[in-house]
């Protein structure tokens, strides 16, 4: 039997700040540090703040160079580049719903706010992304001499006799962040009532998604489509890493050096190659696909799943994931049809929201003359 996730009537939820959420039903009410209310005055900066090159050493990158809203806030790319050219060892991941997220990158379990991870683009050097270590004083000042800014962080922090400091860009980008709420795709339409939204080749494909042949839903489950989330009533900690059996270039389950996952972290073996398992709201927008960008398409994707885990067959990189000790008891591949493939397909075809693509409120401001 299906499993209905969420139903696409909205609710309109305010917060002691003044800002309303206007969540649907089956979406539960994000986690906000008592630090940094969310109020409209603070997203609003925060949007400007976002997409402002300013906030980078150089001034040729914002944090919307690598979140594209287009791309449901991500850039396309396999593995990031900074602002200085540097090539990043992982990609960029979708900021869709990331109120939800309790944990804020492919494998860190400590880095689980907003504001805190804020700092790490900016100021962060193992990779350089913006690149701004060192030139606090000087990202001030460029804000300072900003018109917009004379108002926007005021508004925003109107405790503050100085509004102009770190932590005030970091509390608005993670306010802005956490208003990039995304539940419109036909699925959500379909799974609130309305059976024409998606083909039946897409229903087709969402019921074996949720079969304990395939195994999907157990990684990739709930309202956010995926098992590690977070929100205001949750008592339990859900932040989750799992192993794919994408690598396994020692036959012990070994991951490329730059990408060990959790391990990098832990350093317990049996966290070597465990990765978030992102949300798959959007998917088919957000390729290349996994940490690193090493599976190009959703049919290759399929392929990896299928066949319970990717060989790779040369390289510093080869060996067979599918034998991994490490992978996941989940990850034991499935037989994939012509038609299952299609019906899977059309199930993650229908998870894009197109609304959030264009809604104006997450938009450039930039571009809108005062």
């Amino acid at each position: 039997m299906l499993r209905v996730l969420v139903a696409l009537t909205l609710v309109g939820c305010a917060t002691d700040g003044g800002f309303v959420w206007s969540l649907p039903e089956g979406f539960p009410e994000p986690r906000v540090p008592g630090d940094n209310p969310m109020t409209d005055a603070k997203v609003e900066l925060g949007r400007h703040l976002f997409y402002d090159p300013r906030l980078s050493g150089n001034q040729t990158q914002s944090c919307a160079s690598c979140h594209v809203q287009e791309l449901a806030f991500t850039d396309g790319l396999a593995v990031s580049v900074g602002s200085t050219g540097e090539v990043h060892p992982r990609g960029s991941m979708s900021l869709v719903n990331v109120a939800y997220a309790p944990t804020l990158t492919w494998a860190s379990p400590v880095l689980r706010h907003l504001e805190a991870q804020a700092l790490v683009p900016m100021f962060g050097e193992n990779p350089v992304e913006l690149g701004l270590s060192g030139r606090e004083d000087e990202l001030l000042a460029r804000l300072r001499a900003e018109p917009r800014y004379v108002e926007l962080f005021p508004a925003a922090f109107p405790e503050l006799d100085d509004p102009f400091t770190i932590d005030a860009i970091a509390k608005a980008l993670a306010a802005f962040q956490r208003s990039l709420i995304s539940a419109d795709s036909p699925w959500d339409r379909f799974a609130a009532g309305d059976p024409s939204a998606v083909s039946e080749a897409a229903v087709r494909g969402g019921e074996f998604f949720f079969t304990e042949e395939a195994e999907c839903f157990h990684c990739h489950g709930g309202f956010l489509f995926s098992s590690s989330v977070d929100h205001a009533g949750n008592v339990f900690d859900q932040a989750s890493f799992q192993n794919n059996g994408l690598y396994d270039v020692d036959g012990r389950g070994a991951y490329p050096a730059t990408n060990t996952g959790l391990f990098e972290h832990s350093g317990e073996p049996r966290d070597m190659g465990r990765f978030k398992p992102p949300t798959l709201r959007n998917v088919a927008l957000t390729a290349p696909y996994m940490h690193d960008g090493s599976l190009a398409t959703l049919d290759d994707v399929l392929d990896h799943y299928a066949a319970g885990g990717t060989v790779t067959t040369e390289g510093p990189n080869a060996g067979d994931g599918r034998l991994s000790p490490n992978k996941s008891l989940f990850v034991h591949g499935f037989e994939l049809s012509a038609e299952r493939r299609a019906d899977l397909r059309a199930f993650l075809d229908a998870l894009t929201d197109d609304t959030l693509l264009r809604d104006p409120r997450f938009s450039d401001p930039w571009l809108t003359p005062l």
